[in-house]
């Protein structure tokens, strides 16, 4: 092994990342650098950060700092940054962090190999290289999937154009770019030839790709495709075509991801959101009658400023009377550069814990009754790795449970990771469902 083009990789963040971090991987190996599973043994780390909201930021800079030891302790003789956190602050983090010997923004990644060789060469001109981004990834780009288990995202397009006053996607990511659809089909046919079943597509707003009704016909066409999963929906550009397409092809999965992050008028109209309680009652409506069987997952932001006790009692009434099947929130926290941070009105810290605990408990309360549905029922579900829980050999997901946020399927039986099998649902839990595989269920 050459221990100077060995390297550890530390992806953060979102499933966009992820990507990413994939593509600095197939990039690093197809130039013959050697991937370990072991930080300390690695003579190279690169952090792939997320600086999306203030936890992300913090604990990107806390995985930093952490293997910024490793150069005196271990095996590191370069620490790289790379994405959200250097394409944010910039020069700050030229000050704050002498350790790092390279940062590179979100639009530089591609050409880590690159610059990992002027490291070595000590021709580096420059510490910090965040250009505005541009770059969009290809079928040719090189990738190597990081998680076993039969599932792959694929990142349809970048950026973002909506410019919600909480959010510092757009001054990180810049505008919204989309790949085009010859491109995303090339890449899922070389996913599902090389085993993949399930592909979940990733952007910042999914729904904005023009002409995504035609993307998904052309995906679900591949034969050895088991599911299509769609994340990220803006709630303005969802249209009913994409409902129907869901609701009549058996490998497009009944499950929308659709970040709503509030309710009330007078909150979504500081927020930038550009859309009416009215309207999305409208849509997630006209949703469920085209779909009757179809999960839905949203987020919920507490705390915004200005957001009165009428205002979350709104939000809190929404949320229970529709019933999602997925729900997230985050107390809101002001994020530099953004206009809410500079919004009157700031909510204490105790009212927006208070008022997330409350959001949170009576989803737990929904999610458990929902989930009580199913236990006796006969299920497919992709086997997707090693159990969390120690009672458990294996966990695996139904169609309508998406990877790494929402609840998995827990199994005892031997089967194998990447499969799909027919489970019984044995038990429910509050987040989580417990099944029994059935015999000659592999499909």
């Amino acid at each position: 092994m050459n221990t100077n083009r060995t390297f550890f990789l530390e992806s953060l963040g979102c499933a966009k990342n992820l990507v990413d971090s994939e593509v600095m991987l197939g990039c690093l190996l197809n130039e013959g650098y050697e991937l370990v599973s072991a930080v300390e043994e690695a003579a190279i780390i690169i952090v792939n950060t997320c600086s999306f909201i203030e936890d992300a930021t913090r604990e990107s800079l806390d995985t930093i700092l952490e293997f910024a030891e490793l150069k005196q302790t271990g095996a590191c003789t370069h620490l790289v940054v790379c994405g959200c956190l250097p394409q944010r602050y910039k020069d700050e983090l030229l000050q704050e962090l002498p350790e790092v010997d390279l940062f590179l923004g979100a639009g530089g990644f591609q050409n880590i190999a690159a610059h990992l060789q002027a490291l070595a060469d000590n021709t580096v001109s420059k510490r910090l290289v965040a250009d505005r981004p541009a770059f969009l990834l290809t079928d040719k780009t090189p990738r190597m999937l990081s998680v076993p288990g039969g599932s792959a995202y694929i990142k349809i397009a970048e950026g973002c154009s909506h410019h919600c006053t909480y959010c510092t996607i757009p001054s990180i990511k810049g505008p919204y770019r989309r790949r085009s659809s010859a491109s995303i089909v090339k890449e899922a046919r070389q996913l599902s030839a090389d085993g993949i079943g399930e592909i979940n597509l990733v952007a910042q707003d999914t729904t904005r790709y023009e002409g995504l009704d035609g993307l998904l016909k052309k995906l679900v066409a591949i034969k050895d495709l088991t599911w299509v999963r769609l994340l990220y929906c803006h709630p303005r550009h969802l249209t009913p075509d994409i409902i129907r397409l869901m609701a009549g092809e058996e490998k497009l999965c009944r499950y929308i991801d659709i970040p709503l992050q509030h309710i009330a008028d007078p909150v979504l109209k500081k927020m930038g959101r550009r859309i009416t309680r009215k309207k999305t009652e409208a849509l997630i409506s006209s949703i469920r009658r085209i779909c009757p069987d179809i999960a839905l997952r949203t987020t919920f932001i507490v705390g915004f400023p200005g957001e009165t006790e009428r205002d979350f009692e709104a939000l809190l009434s929404f949320a229970e009377d529709t019933g999602f099947d997925h729900l997230g929130a985050f107390q809101y926290r002001d994020e530099e550069g953004t206009p809410a941070s500079r919004l009157p009105d700031k909510i204490p810290e105790k009212v927006k814990k208070e008022r997330y605990n409350l959001l949170m408990r009576g989803q737990a309360d929904i999610s458990r009754k929902k989930n009580s549905r199913f236990k006796g029922r006969e299920i497919q579900v992709l086997v997707e790795g090693i159990s969390a829980n120690e009672h458990y050999n294996l966990q695996a997901r139904t169609e309508f449970q998406a990877p790494e946020i929402d609840g998995v399927v827990y199994l005892k039986e031997p089967v194998t990771i990447g499969s799909f099998q027919r489970v019984k649902i044995t038990r429910t839990l509050t987040y989580d469902l417990v099944g029994r595989v059935l015999e000659d269920s592999t499909e």
